[in-house]
């Protein structure tokens, strides 16, 4: 019996398989949609996952103004941050945040799905957000469609 075919891969930086992936978020609800990116960005439908090591895809949202939130949240669910300052604490709203832009909201929430260390700091500039359906800048590193409702 081979003892070294049940050894378990540990990937480095070298030896990821990173891909580039495109995925249309229209009426593709938020929250929902972002656990799924927030797990390709990680590489977590890899079998090789390593939780310590890069080894994600990147991916490319685009449509992202035709994401959907369901009920009231647009205007109800309020996020905080605080400035450092004494009464420093301001309040927005997923409304507020789309305004700025689209991509504001989609990072926002898939910032707070990953690590909260500086692999999570270098896991997000693997994402990339387009308000509509133009993402050209990307078009050399070949991107291939993915359906979100086909992972788990």
């Amino acid at each position: 019996m081979d003892t070294l075919s049940f050894k378990t891969q540990n990937l480095n930086k070298a030896t990821a398989q990173k891909e580039w992936v495109v995925v249309d978020a229209t009426d593709m609800v938020l929250g929902r949609m972002c656990t799924k990116i927030a797990k390709l960005i990680r590489g977590k439908y890899k079998p090789g996952f390593t939780p310590n090591v890069d080894c994600g895809d990147n991916v490319i949202v685009i449509n992202a103004d035709k994401v959907v939130l369901t009920g009231k949240k647009w205007t109800d669910r309020i996020y905080l941050r605080y400035t450092g300052f004494p009464g420093g604490q301001r309040e927005y709203t997923p409304a507020d945040l789309k305004k700025k832009g689209a991509d504001f909201l989609i990072r926002k929430v898939v910032r707070g799905m990953l690590p909260k260390n500086r692999l999570g700091d270098k896991l997000i500039n693997n994402l990339h957000v387009f308000a509509d359906a133009d993402y050209s800048k990307y078009q050399a590193q070949k991107p291939k469609q993915i359906d979100l409702n086909s992972l788990k």
